[in-house]
């Protein structure tokens, strides 16, 4: 009977500001998230924000779309909006009960985020101390994992850069930023040493140009005295600048990394749908775009991280973007010299590209127009239609570049789903999603690729990151949650539940005994 490699790691994986919850507990201090309220795909999510002369503006703040910001404007909270990623689905105060959820599933290995602002308020200033609540409640996360043989997977930075960092610095456009990421990464490092292995450095940084703000902590302002200009102080020059300071902290990440313990693995984490990217036709000027798609969404950033390049084609698109990135000579060989142990990524959908058709993106990554070969669709409002074989290619194109360790992290679908009458949720097209991709890595595997294992997202439901619902869930287990907060958080297992189960049990034979 075929099976996937023994070790192979399956699981799931989640974001602190979509599951965490616990806000303003233990001294956490704010992220961007905590201000951004609900929304849906027809009303996107927006920040609340207050003027100098005390008037309120909420410039919308969609996962891919962000409202210039007027310089005066600082973050508000008001009492007739709501702010999902307060409580989210409260895994602060659930985390033994989901964990031993994720254990009774078979689960190998969780993905988890640390709220860097849960470490350090004010993102770990000179002189400023960690917080010990917020320390020791990773330490009981991680010690609940390992009970049950769980391998903790951590990502330092998931799409969240603490606000002050933002506010008074500008995010990662601000080279002081990498001092004090080091603080905060050091300080995480030395206290779950023996109790973390593997680490992943940025989440999907590779949107840092899609989406500035949650990637880079680059906010779009408004220059007061040139209301025309509808950049500001935020250009191209600051989303480069964050792009250097980056490649610098993601490599002194890995040093310091293998400096604290020999055991550590340190990888970093793209959002790779946009390798599947293929050419709507033959057009020979399509196949070109194509593949400056895929440099300019990936491999700009993925290049560096593995294997220690900094692309040439970029200096090119530097002069276009009339900026000026200059690499010293001793960072280049810090990036050089401290690469990543391994590759982890998401993938969930393809897409093609058409030179008469403008690149779009939403939660499942670029998109353009749709792929005539694809018939399978998922039934439900946000319309992804699904690639698995896509998987497989994205695989193949990622061991052959960067010759490393891969990992899927994220993988899935959001359905809208309710429970039926009989108190029973339903699920079959979860199963059947997640059982076609498996096959597909199950082939990338036969083709020669060195994939380590599968992390579902959002095995329990989350809060949708891009449009601020409950409504679009993802998890094995259902979480009474709504869109507009009211729900009492009781969790409940879907059928996909006991199927993700079966197949973690016979470590994939269930799927593949009749292929």
């Amino acid at each position: 009977m075929k099976q996937l490699p023994e070790g192979f790691l399956w699981g799931g994986a989640t974001a602190d500001f979509q599951y965490e919850g616990g806000f303003n507990e233990g001294g956490r201090g704010l992220l961007s998230h905590d201000f951004e309220t609900d929304g849906s795909m027809e009303n996107p999510r927006h920040h609340t924000m207050e003027m100098n002369d005390g008037s309120i503006i909420k410039p919308r703040s969609s996962f891919f779309y962000a409202d210039p910001v007027p310089q005066e404007a600082k973050p508000v909270f008001l009492d007739d909006e709501y702010y999902p990623s307060h409580q989210a689905v409260d895994f602060y105060h659930h985390y033994k009960e989901d964990i031993a959820l994720m254990a009774e599933m078979g689960f190998k290995c969780f993905r988890l985020s640390i709220a860097w602002s849960r470490i350090f308020a004010n993102g770990g200033m000179e002189g400023e101390q960690p917080l010990e609540e917020g320390l020791k409640f990773y330490d009981n996360v991680f010690d609940e994992c390992l009970k049950y043989g769980i391998e903790p997977l951590v990502t330092l930075s998931h799409y969240e850069t603490p606000l002050h960092l933002i506010t008074e610095y500008g995010g990662w456009s601000n080279p002081q930023l990498i001092d004090f990421w080091l603080r905060y990464v050091k300080t995480v490092f030395t206290r779950y040493k023996g109790k973390v292995k593997f680490w992943l450095t940025f989440n999907e940084v590779n949107a840092l140009f899609r989406m500035p703000l949650v990637a880079g902590g680059v906010l779009t302002i408004k220059d007061p005295k040139d209301p025309s200009d509808p950049i500001g102080s935020t250009t191209k020059q600051d989303q480069w600048d964050a792009y250097h300071n980056i490649l610098v902290a993601n490599a002194k990440t890995v040093q310091l990394g293998h400096e604290i313990s020999e055991d550590y693995q340190i990888g970093c984490m793209m959002t790779a749908s946009s390798v599947a990217t293929y050419p709507y036709n033959c057009d020979p000027l399509n196949v070109v775009g194509t593949l400056d798609a895929q440099r300019m969404n990936i491999f700009f950033m993925a290049d560096p991280f593995c294997l220690g390049i900094v692309p040439t084609y970029l200096k090119k698109v530097w002069k276009e973007d009339q900026v000026n990135v200059e690499f010293s000579d001793e960072e280049l060989k810090l990036i050089k010299e401290n690469t990543v142990d391994f590759l982890s990524f998401s993938y969930y959908r393809s897409t093609t590209f058409d030179r008469d058709v403008n690149l779009k993106v939403d939660t499942g990554g670029l998109t353009c127009r749709d792929n005539p070969y694809l018939k399978d669709k998922a039934p439900q409002p946000w319309g992804w239609a699904v690639d698995p074989v896509g998987l497989r290619y994205t695989l193949n194109v990622l061991y052959d570049r960067y010759h490393l360790p891969l990992l899927i992290v994220e993988n899935g679908v959001g359905l809208d789903e309710n429970i039926d009458e009989k108190g029973e949720i339903h699920d079959d097209f979860r199963v059947h999603y997640i059982e076609e991709h498996l096959k597909n890595v199950n082939d990338a595997i036969e083709d020669g690729v060195d994939c380590r294992g599968y992390l579902y997202w959002g095995p329990i439901d989350v809060v949708s990151a891009g449009t601020g619902e409950m409504k679009k869930r993802y998890g094995f287990v259902y979480v009474d949650r709504f869109n507009d907060g009211h729900g009492t958080l009781e969790r409940k297992l879907k059928d996909s539940y006991y199927r993700y189960k079966e197949i973690i049990e016979s470590n994939g034979e269930v799927l593949l005994e009749d292929e």
